[in-house]
């Protein structure tokens, strides 16, 4: 089973899946396949970042993994693979987000382009578009340490990924905040 685990950068993704690491499981770091595997087909200036090529990133997640009992593969574009079984979406209150990235060094641009994506649900949307809604799951990381994110997603495993209210799609509601400045 492959499991994604993506939200928009800043979210805790790297952080958790080093927990998940440390429990035993396999991460497949998804930036670094694309980049080893040379499925980078551009840099975008503007953004400042890597073009990958989803359709051979999936093929390639595909054939190498969907015989695993359970593979995490992690990156902000994990949800976009059709190969993927379940999209765990992390998700970050932008007021924190916006700390947690300018801690990084982001430049100003580049933090409000991705708290306008966090606060309209961009990704969210994207994996709703690709993935059916019972396979899709949202974790709230703004108030949560590093291992209770990784305890909720081994709640979400151990519950076989039936539905929880708490992690149900469409509670976590940032909207409010596109009337703030960033």
């Amino acid at each position: 089973m492959i499991i994604a685990i993506t939200g928009t950068p800043g979210t805790g993704k790297s952080f958790v899946s080093t927990v998940l690491r440390e429990k035993g499981y396999d991460i497949i770091d998804l930036n670094k396949v694309a980049t080893e595997k040379d499925f980078v087909i551009g840099v975008d200036k503007k953004r400042n970042s890597k073009i990958i090529n989803i359709d051979k990133l999936n093929k390639y997640v595909k054939e190498n993994y969907a015989k695993k009992d359970i593979v995490f593969v992690e990156g902000h574009l994990s949800h976009l693979l059709k190969s993927v079984d379940k999209v765990i979406i992390l998700r970050c209150h932008p007021d924190i987000l916006k700390k947690r990235l300018a801690k990084k060094g982001w430049k100003a641009k580049k933090i409000n382009e991705n708290l306008e994506a966090e606060i309209l649900d961009v990704i969210l949307c994207e994996a709703v578009d690709i993935h059916p809604k019972k396979n899709i799951f949202e974790i709230n990381t703004t108030d949560k340490s590093i291992d209770d994110v990784a305890s909720s997603i081994m709640e979400i495993i151990s519950n076989k990924f039936k539905p929880m209210k708490k992690y149900n799609i469409g509670y976590i509601d940032w909207s409010e905040e596109v009337l703030k400045d960033f």
